[in-house]
């Protein structure tokens, strides 16, 4: 036979984008090709930054040049040349947080075809005009119940909540929502001036007085008289400004940057269902239409599994049997049986990854981070492409292991489909399923960047320098496992939130704690929202995210809360959302190099403070980019794109601050070092080598100062908030809470998360961390399994104890796979 004369490789010459070391590599198609090596080694570089950017580029030129304006272009990679690349689609992670309007049909795109079968082909209600698909979401003008917006919800103030007492009098504080201090005097004085006494009993007064201090809009202007006060008989008659209980409370609400003033109004204002939608959004005509039977908001509630077999009946309809005309509306027309057809099949994509009890109207905003990939891939799956690349990022990322093993098995049927499959990823499992690895290092930043191998996955054992080697063949050190006692309980009981359900549970303290159990079991529920607000309140902290609106936590009893006197939430946000924001600017120890500066003989002669050495200070910065180091770059018909500032070149500063020099580096030079190469410029300079010390502790040696916070993965942003935690010298009892810390993280990155981990506990601190990782759980002191399913079918402790204990547990999706993990280590 002869040698087949199709090549069936992608051959990359000459990479250099980001850390990347001019590598040459070749990767087989019609194949899954891994990418491995720790993080920040570079395979996303090489994945995303050069494999999936080429042929992104490749696409863009293929377009008519004015359709290139309306469409997110990327940037042309740093490489030579790449051959043999086919279309490429990317399926990478999304951070942040979905609208509260977001469900899983709009993140699916179900939603569009369900709306257009009730449109189509739904049972009209006699002499009614025929809608559209667009009257049927609650997000479009058309669809939108008038009373509620499109929420399904109502929020307002009411009385039992603004008057909490209605025995006090006014005077006595009956009006609990009004303000403390001079603006609650003034609302008094008023009150007294309009003729409303303060002095009787809250339910003494007039309903018409009651109402017209809690709700009216009016704004009067009142003369104050003051004479004859006890507490100011020298204050000055003014013109006071009345508002209302209500008022107060929404001008709070509007206008207030503080969260602990959001919080205390909050509490006044009740969330009600809509009576006039019954909580779906949308108006009543488009209530009225049903398809078998159902409106669609009940069929949006329906789980997957219940609303396959709803439709199955009408998808399977025979042509022969139905009719053909499309203007007819009925669920026998070709048009029904078309698109309930195609509901059907793609959400069967859903059940085979182990979806089927998720519901099309289910909020975005209650889904763990492994239904949320799942559900991305679903749909990106069921297109029915042929001969692409699909361009993974982690895609076993937030599952737990049972829920890996359906994804894995939709990937193969991608595969036998004609497709490449270039999968980023850090999980072992995953890994060894792949017909060829890359691997990437041997370090990170500028210790990686280097291809140690390309091949078959048995050929990685036989390369020494290989860390992912050392792990995927055995040869690294099992993580430890301290086995500590608690110290005391945090008793919660009767907890209800999303799907748990009158849930209680003991949290131990002083023990490092991993919470188990299937994506969407309610994991993340118990730990980031039910003991973070909980904790949160009870410390009367306001709350570390802007984004995040309180929410009062149903829970029938809790114990042991006094315990903490102090809650840290350790999570995969971005430290900052523009550039300025970097490492330095966020550990602090930028703080202690501008002092350092400011300092020298020269920055003292010329007047230098330490503000002329920040990059958003006009002083000291360039003003031609105005400290970004960058300028933006339109080139109309071509993407957009960023160069150095042709003034500063990048540096940020201006030129005489640049001329200030500390051991022979100004300080745009100090911004460009990384880490590991700070830490011995700064070694003698205590409140910055702190900084650093726990920085290359927890894996970060290779990040560069001034690296922007938008450059920064989750898992790096995460390990630079613990790194921060960890420099601080506290005493006391923290709670420390983490959501899935190891997710985009290779395995020895783990083992040193893992170790500082172990260090806040043995300092006498709290740590909760929900975790799917099997050598984190192992290593845990205890651990809290929910399950046994996921969304209706979780939400329950299903097994409690150490990891030994855990492991021998009964009906616990969790313990088949920690025993065997625990067996083999």
């Amino acid at each position: 036979m002869p040698d087949d004369p199709i090549d069936h490789f992608v051959h990359v010459r000459g990479a250099s984008e980001h850390n990347l070391k001019h590598i040459d590599v070749d990767l087989p198609r019609d194949a899954m090709v891994a990418f491995t090596g720790v993080s920040g080694s570079g395979k996303s570089s090489l994945a995303f930054g050069t494999l999936y950017a080429e042929a992104q580029r490749r696409y863009f030129e293929s377009v008519a040049p004015y359709a290139r304006r309306l469409l997110q272009q990327v940037g042309a990679p740093h490489v030579q040349e790449i051959t043999g690349l086919p279309p490429a689609v990317a399926l990478q992670q999304r951070r942040g947080a979905p609208s509260s309007r977001s469900t899983v049909g709009t993140l699916t795109t179900l939603s569009n075809l369900l709306r257009m079968l009730y449109s189509r082909a739904g049972t009209y209600p006699q002499g009614a005009k025929r809608l559209g698909a667009e009257a049927f979401s609650p997000n479009t003008a058309a669809g939108a119940c008038p009373v509620c917006h499109g929420l399904g919800e109502v929020h307002d103030v009411a009385e039992d909540l603004l008057v909490p007492d209605p025995s006090l009098s006014i005077r006595d504080g009956a009006i609990a929502a009004w303000p403390g201090a001079w603006q609650g005097k003034n609302l008094l004085r008023i009150t007294k001036t309009v003729g409303i006494d303060v002095d009787v009993p809250w339910r003494d007064l007039a309903r018409k007085d009651r109402d017209w201090l809690l709700y009216t809009d009016e704004q009067p202007r009142v003369l104050v008289d003051r004479r004859g006060e006890a507490d100011d008989s020298t204050g000055r008659d003014y013109y006071g400004t009345f508002w209302s209980a209500r008022k107060y409370v929404r001008h709070t609400l509007a206008d207030t940057k503080s969260q602990m003033m959001r919080d205390k109004a909050m509490r006044f204002v009740r969330s009600d269902t809509c009576t006039a939608c019954g909580g779906t959004g949308l108006q009543p005509d488009s209530l009225a239409v049903t398809v078998r039977g159902l409106n669609i908001a009940a069929t949006n509630a329906l789980s997957f599994v219940e609303l396959t077999a709803l439709l199955r009946p009408v998808a399977e309809l025979t042509h022969a049997g139905a009719a053909t005309s499309y203007a007819d509306s009925g669920e026998a027309t070709e048009v029904a049986v078309r698109l309930a057809g195609d509901l059907v099949s793609r959400v069967q994509v859903l059940l085979d990854l182990g979806l089927g009890y998720l519901s099309l109207g289910r909020s975005s905003t209650t889904l763990s981070p492994g239904e949320a990939q799942r559900l991305r891939i679903a749909t990106q799956l069921r297109s029915g492409l042929f001969g692409v690349v699909y361009v993974l990022d982690e895609p076993s990322a937030g599952l737990h292991p049972a829920d890996a093993a359906p994804l894995l098995d939709v990937l193969d049927r991608l595969k036998s489909s004609g497709n490449s499959l270039f999968v980023v990823e850090h999980d072992l499992d995953v890994v060894r399923r792949a017909d060829w690895i890359i691997d990437i290092g041997p370090g990170a930043g500028e210790h990686g960047g280097q291809v140690l191998y390309s091949g078959p996955v048995d050929g990685l054992e036989q390369v020494e320098e290989s860390v992912t080697g050392d792990y995927l063949f055995g040869r690294a050190e099992p993580l430890e496992r301290p086995g500590r006692s608690p110290h005391g309980w945090l008793h919660l009981q009767g907890i209800t939130r999303h799907n748990l359900s009158d849930l209680s549970v003991d949290v131990p303290l002083c023990v490092l704690t991993a919470v188990t159990g299937v994506s969407g079991s309610g994991k993340s529920t118990l730990v980031t929202q039910v003991l973070s607000e909980l904790v949160r309140q009870h410390l009367g902290q306001a709350s570390d995210d802007e984004e995040e609106t309180a929410f009062a936590v149903d829970v029938d009893d809790a114990t042991g809360l006094e315990s903490f006197d102090r809650l840290v939430r350790v999570d995969q946000r971005p430290i900052g959302r523009t550039p300025r924001s970097n490492l330095a600017t966020y550990t602090g120890l930028f703080d202690a190099v501008r002092k350092l500066y400011a300092a020298t003989s020269e920055a003292r002669e010329r007047g230098y403070g330490v503000g002329r050495f920040s990059f958003n200070v006009a002083e000291g910065r360039c003003e031609t980019c105005q400290g970004e180091g960058f300028v933006s770059v339109e080139l109309l018909f071509l993407p957009g794109t960023y160069a150095p500032c042709p003034t500063c070149h990048g540096a940020r500063y201006n030129a005489e601050t640049l001329e200030i020099q500390y051991r022979g580096r100004n300080i745009a030079d100090v911004l460009a070092l990384s880490v590991e190469e700070a830490a011995d410029f700064l070694a003698d300079v205590p409140s910055a080598a702190r900084s650093l010390t726990t920085l290359r502790e927890v894996g970060l040696g290779y990040l560069r100062l001034g690296q922007p916070a938008t450059e920064l993965s989750g898992g790096e942003a995460q390990r630079i908030k613990l790194a921060t935690e960890l420099q601080r010298a506290r005493r006391g009892h923290a709670l420390y809470l983490l959501d899935e810390p190891t997710a985009g993280l290779h395995p020895a990155d783990i083992a040193l998360l893992v170790r500082q981990l172990h260090r806040l506990v043995d300092a006498g601190n709290t740590v909760v961390l929900v975790e799917h990782d099997l050598d984190t759980i192992a290593s845990a002191d205890w651990v809290i399994d929910l399950g046994p399913g996921g969304g209706d079918a979780g939400g329950h402790v299903v097994a409690t104890g150490t990891p030994g204990e855990v492991a021998a547990a009964t009906g616990s999706a969790t313990a088949p796979y920690l025993r065997a993990r625990l067996t083999d280590s």
